[in-house]
């Protein structure tokens, strides 16, 4: 057997960021340090700072007064903000910088008095946060179907933004179909670098593979869409949380499998995954290669630890 590694895989700046957040504030403020909803969506990456002191909650409220809280990378509604701050907590945002991106823009076009259709997944964090910066102005398309029954005051005026985790191929058809109904519409392309890298590289894994093995949560967007582009190219195809998952009557007759992994995704589980098949031969098939990073908040700089820690993060990632 020969496993291909698509590359890039595993984590990107935003969770890089997120988990050193975490890390350095409990480094900084001590146990515990309460996190509003999942940091990223990988539960070996909450089971490990949870072991370290953080305390995952979904609501403000479950917070005692005065205590820190950390905000997810998926980012949140300014209510989330105001409760947090009535109720004296001391806040660290770890949301991406390129969601904070789509906030920004929400908020722009809003008091341009624009429409803004959000192009997301009904219930996911990244979208209930965007949502929440100009409520009275934003709508969800969730699919082609919603793109046609989307109703707007002005239809010269309508923007599109996105969640950061989408499949390219599937809102670019979702953006062609509002075109169609706003031929004015602004569209913006907030699906971030490392997703579209990601669904670049396991394209092109799957056309080299008898078999993509996509190693992610089953609740993290970005691992869903490389498992769904990888299948979309007629190669079987399937998310696993880990090694011990996998069904040994898929690798039947297998010969070459191609590995990826999410943006939320520790390498180690990777490596799992590879000890597992005990493959003949292991190579890399790499479309780009990544160098982003973050500024960490400014309750966090300074910290002469901070740069080693995210090469150290990142060196198992790219």
């Amino acid at each position: 057997m020969q496993v291909l590694l698509g590359a890039p895989r595993g984590f990107c700046a935003g969770v890089v960021r997120a988990i050193d957040i975490v890390e350095l504030a409990l480094e900084r403020f001590g146990a515990p340090v309460y996190v509003r909803h999942e940091i990223v969506h990988n539960k070996y990456v909450v089971d490990s700072l949870r072991r370290k002191g953080a305390v995952f909650i979904e609501e403000t409220d479950e917070v005692p007064n005065g205590s820190t809280i950390i905000f997810s990378a998926h980012g949140v509604a300014p209510e989330v903000w105001r409760d947090a701050e009535q109720r004296s907590l001391n806040v660290i945002d770890a949301t991406c910088p390129l969601v904070t991106k789509v906030h920004m823009e929400s908020k722009k076009y809003a008091r341009e008095g624009y429409s803004i259709i959000v192009v997301g997944h009904e219930g996911h964090p990244e979208v209930i946060g965007t949502l929440g910066q100009s409520p009275e102005a934003s709508q969800l398309v969730d699919n082609d179907k919603d793109a046609w029954n989307a109703a707007v005051a002005d239809p010269d005026r309508v923007v599109a933004l996105t969640q950061t985790t989408l499949s390219v191929d599937d809102t670019h058809e979702i953006i062609g179909t509002l075109r169609e109904r706003f031929p004015n519409i602004v569209a913006r392309n907030d699906i971030c670098y490392a997703t579209t890298n990601r669904q670049e590289a396991v394209k092109e894994l799957a056309g080299q593979v008898d078999l993509v093995i996509v190693v992610g949560a089953q609740n993290s967007s970005n691992c869903n869409r490389l498992r769904e582009v990888a299948e979309q190219t007629g190669v079987p195809s399937f998310l696993v949380d880990d090694a011990s998952v996998i069904d040994p009557a898929w690798l039947e007759g297998v010969e070459r499998v191609g590995i990826t992994s999410g943006a939320s995704t520790p390498e180690s589980l990777v490596e799992g995954v590879i000890d597992f098949l005990k493959p003949d031969s292991v190579e890399t098939v790499e479309v780009r290669q990544e160098n982003v990073e973050f500024v960490l908040p400014k309750q966090l700089r300074n910290g002469p630890e901070e740069p080693e820690r995210r090469t150290k993060i990142r060196g198992g990632a790219a």
